[in-house]
């Protein structure tokens, strides 16, 4: 029943229910790969380890903090190694690099969620324009106006008001992920920086993280 009156609905709505449908399914993908990717990501984080890593660097002892960030599948460990392998030349670009890189991960897709918000819309003024256009065409004609005209009506309201539902559909989840960003990115940068002052911290104790060497340890 409730089928029927979605296909019924579907088909009043006029040729232009069609790109407006894969824009929805378009939206509903994205917005599903999105969602699994954070999904991922919070599997993936390790606190305790994390923490068992920072006072591990703080003490120095950079061949525990280098066996348990490397391989890990924690993104803040997997970080802390990228830049303990980089040491010798500069720790934080290379942590800085690698952050920037999950950042790009974390905001895939997101330019296809914003362009169907403003998409959506205006496929439903399209819907609109067109089905006004096929009302006037009938004006004339006295015997076929009234019915051709509600009809026209019909077909730009149903063509509007799904236009809006899929950009409320988006704009939703869309500034979810962008608040998800920024909090990964603030998070990632306050890693960085407590990673710095940890090894500036173990070097004035005399462990100095250069003349470490991760090949060696692994040995």
């Amino acid at each position: 029943m409730i089928a029927n009156i979605v296909i019924e609905t579907f088909i009043e709505g006029g040729w232009v229910m069609w790109p407006i449908l894969a824009t929805f399914l378009l939206a509903l993908c994205a917005i599903l790969d999105r969602v699994f990717w954070w999904m991922q990501l919070r599997a993936s984080l390790r606190p305790a380890e994390q923490e068992e890593v920072r006072e591990a660097v703080g003490t120095g002892d950079f061949a525990k903090a280098w066996k348990l960030a490397d391989g890990s599948a924690d993104p803040y460990l997997r970080n802390l190694a990228e830049g303990i392998s980089h040491a010798r030349t500069s720790m934080l670009a290379a942590m800085q690099l690698d952050a920037m890189r999950l950042i790009e991960k974390s905001e895939a897709r997101m330019w296809v969620i914003s362009t169907l918000i403003t998409q959506a819309p205006l496929l439903g003024l399209l819907g609109t324009v067109v089905g006004i256009m096929g009302s006037f065409s009938f004006v004339g004609d006295e015997s076929l106006a009234p019915s051709k005209v509600s009809g026209g009506i019909a077909e730009a309201l149903i063509a509007t008001a799904c236009g809006i539902a899929i950009a409320i559909l988006c704009l939703l989840p869309y500034n979810f992920f962008r608040k998800r960003v920024s909090s990964l990115r603030g998070s990632l940068e306050r890693w960085i920086n407590h990673s710095e002052l940890l090894v500036k911290s173990a070097k004035e104790h005399g462990h100095d993280l250069e003349n470490f060497s991760p090949n060696k340890s692994t040995r």
